[in-house]
């Protein structure tokens, strides 16, 4: 099996984001940025290497960000 890079993609992209949080010159309108979550089935089993974090803007809105093999 290869070396997926989900694991870091997720990372960068949480990290990022809750960077731009506390930049003082250009803060992003977010409210809260979630833990990466992994893709695991009922009692917890690995399904797949995909990654996702929940995201909430200053307005209430909720997004979702998964990263996946294509």
């Amino acid at each position: 099996m290869l070396l997926k890079y989900c694991d870091f993609i997720a990372d960068r992209v949480r990290k990022g984001l809750v960077n731009s949080m506390n930049d003082s010159l250009e803060p992003v309108r977010l409210k809260d940025v979630g833990s990466v979550k992994w893709d695991l089935g009922p009692q917890g089993e690995f399904r797949s290497t995909a990654k996702s974090l929940l995201v909430e803007d200053a307005y209430g809105s909720k997004y979702k960000i998964t990263i996946e093999e294509i």
